[in-house]
């Protein structure tokens, strides 16, 4: 019996360690200072870095990269894809420098693959500030509301033939 609990405090410990070991690799386990750092390290990329949107869905990351390559040096191009791969129609162009951000929102409107581009600095997304937005009722499944059913009123008939419910509109016996 001692030696089973033995073997299960062991494995028990073996365990603890492996999970702490793939804590730290997964970066799980950070200390505020270094979250900090990350945010400001993430505001800093973000504030030399551009959104382009209306991107044709046929446009390569090279072909992005020459059309802002005016404006200064592009570090890196990234245009998102859905989970099958094919383009959402957007990109994020990075610059090495923060001035070259005021020059390419000068190309808003202009055209790549006769699309026109609509160009804005990349915001900033701060993680918790995702704006609540209440359900909408589905109108093919009718309104449900959060109250409980209540039946309609019985209304006895004034004449003395049983009662009227007030949906129905017809007397029953």
């Amino acid at each position: 019996m001692k030696k089973r609990l033995k073997d299960m405090e062991d494995e028990a410990t073996a365990l603890r360690e492996m999970q702490s070991k793939v804590e730290q690799e997964m970066g799980a386990v950070q200390d505020p200072a270094a979250a900090a750092a990350n945010q400001a390290n993430r505001e800093e990329v973000d504030s030399r870095s551009i959104f382009v949107g209306n991107v044709d869905y046929s446009c390569t990351p090279e072909e992005v990269q020459q059309h802002f390559q005016s404006c200064g040096t592009v570090n890196r191009v990234t245009i998102r894809t859905n989970k099958y791969g094919q383009p959402k129609g957007y990109a994020y162009v990075e610059f090495l420098e923060a001035e070259a951000v005021e020059q390419a929102i000068l190309l808003n409107e202009t055209e790549l693959h006769g699309r026109q581009l609509k160009v804005s600095a990349k915001r900033t997304n701060v993680p918790g500030m995702k704006q609540f937005r209440p359900r909408r009722a589905n109108p093919h499944t009718g309104y449900r509301s959060r109250t409980p059913y209540m039946p309609a009123p019985i209304f006895y008939s004034p004449y003395g033939y049983g009662y009227e419910s007030s949906s129905s509109g017809f007397f029953t016996l």
